[in-house]
């Protein structure tokens, strides 16, 4: 999408992670979000429903110049009944860090940014210097309980964490993010659990029971999982915390 003749593209964004970017680096341009955009404080957008329920024809009613979606977070048959509508669609897909920085450039260039914001190179820069704190401890990354899910194979989230020397025992596995018995994990011999406060609220009293004798990182999920400028303070707050849970 080339930036419009005269005036500044209006924007909606499907995907929280996406919103943010957006809005810290060209505030305004941004028309409507999703109940779950809840960074940055304060963003002044018409609220279009959920991530995985977007009401379309409030959606289209906002005469968007282009709506950024998401391949993982956002349903198919909802991105063509916008394109039906006559919006343009970005759809985004982000399984490494790597991609991510690089769709993050993208994003914000299709969007008519004028340039390429401070907090993406110091995002680049923080993970470049990153080190592998976790010394290669054997993992499960639980994101859901009641039943268990994990992180398995080809996600953003796990190459986070591999990047920080976390050894995730199921980043092998068939599936991205695979139902798991519990007896399964804890016969797999973690010695660590990583428990973030998103999609599921694990908390010091709801998860590290579940996994005695390992030790339990809780982390802000937020850090795990978007990408955005939270990528330039995620490595040293996981660092911080895969520490203090190895200790």
């Amino acid at each position: 999408m080339t930036r419009l003749r005269g005036r500044a593209p209006r924007v909606v964004s499907l995907v929280p992670s996406l919103t943010e970017a957006v809005a810290v680096t060209a505030p305004g341009l941004l028309v409507g979000a999703t109940d779950w955009c809840v960074h940055p404080a304060g963003l002044d957008a018409a609220r279009i429903g959920g991530t995985k329920n977007p009401d379309v024809p409030a959606v289209l009613a906002l005469r968007p110049d282009l709506v950024l979606a998401n391949e993982e977070e956002n349903r198919p048959a909802d991105l063509e009944a916008l394109r039906d509508g006559g919006a343009e669609v970005l759809v985004t897909t982000v399984r490494t860090l790597d991609q991510g920085l690089t769709v993050l450039g993208e994003v914000l260039a299709a969007c008519g940014a004028p340039r390429r914001p401070r907090w993406l190179a110091e995002a680049e820069e923080a993970w470049a210097a990153v080190e592998p704190v976790a010394g290669g401890a054997a993992a499960v990354v639980p994101i859901w309980r009641r039943p268990w899910m994990v992180l398995g194979r080809d996600t953003f989230a796990g190459d986070l964490l591999a990047r920080l020397g976390v050894r995730n025992l199921y980043a092998d596995h068939p599936e991205r993010y695979p139902r798991v018995p519990l007896a399964e994990l804890t016969g797999a011999g973690p010695e660590l659990v990583v428990l973030p406060d998103e999609p599921y609220r694990f908390t010091p009293d709801d998860g590290p029971e579940a996994f005695p004798g390992a030790a339990a990182a809780l982390v802000d999920g937020r850090m795990l999982t978007w990408y955005g400028p939270s990528l330039a303070r995620a490595p040293r707050l996981l660092a911080r915390d895969l520490r203090a849970a190895l200790r």
